[in-house]
């Protein structure tokens, strides 16, 4: 019982300082080469209101991965198997959230420079995310190390798709979506080899599909 306790209070302790603390990353916020500084260009109105949008939508994706994590965590360590093997897949995915949270940090920093904002939304875009990632952790170490592998797949197509839209000039934002596409190839290499299994081709559509909802909402709000 105590065990359950402790680990919701971490979850809600989690929750609140992904929504409203500031956040701290543990590596330096990616930079531009200074030939890149030299030929960059102020962004005009419209290109800059493109680019905070845009920010936004990965600052949603970075709340939704902080939520993911935690409750895949929470999850692993009150689901079946040896204490150690729960334990061992708990930090795996809090090592992989902890690169969650530099790129969460590095994303608001790059709003406030737009003079954008995060979404409004992004208490309601934590709770189903949350729920989400639970279920996932309920359903076994493979499966939730096979979800891990598919979101960080989309999340990869989506940052490349976000490096098409960004303005050529943006080479801040552009630095930063780089780095975290880097990071997210690699924590779905290692959720692979740690175990992670394929998920059926409907489960990875109505993923698809919500990713989709949100993004698009996400871009307005």
């Amino acid at each position: 019982m105590s065990t359950l306790v402790d680990a919701s209070l971490i979850a809600a302790d989690s929750a609140l300082r992904t929504l409203f603390a500031p956040h701290r990353a543990h590596r330096t916020c990616p930079t531009i080469a200074e030939p890149l500084q030299a030929a960059s260009a102020e962004l005009d109105a419209t290109e800059q209101a493109l680019a905070g949008a845009l920010m936004r939508v990965n600052h949603v994706g970075e709340i939704c991965a902080q939520a993911l994590y935690t409750s895949q965590a929470l999850a692993a360590r009150l689901g079946p198997g040896s204490a150690n093997e729960r334990e061992q897949l708990a930090r795996h995915l809090e090592a992989a959230g902890q690169d969650e949270t530099d790129h969460l940090a590095w994303c608001k920093q790059r709003l406030d420079e737009l003079g954008s904002r995060p979404s409004l939304l992004n208490p309601l875009w934590y709770a189903g995310a949350f729920g989400i990632g639970l279920l996932a952790g309920r359903l076994g170490h493979g499966v939730s190390l096979g979800f891990v592998i598919e979101t960080e797949r989309q999340v990869e197509a989506h940052l490349d798709s976000h490096l098409d839209r960004l303005p050529p000039q943006d080479h801040a934002s552009r630095a930063i979506v780089a780095q975290m596409k880097d990071d997210e190839v690699r924590h779905a290499n290692e959720a692979r080899h740690a175990g992670g299994i394929d998920l059926p081709a409907p489960v990875r559509g109505l993923m698809r599909a919500a990713a989709t909802v949100m993004t698009t909402i996400a871009h307005r709000i």
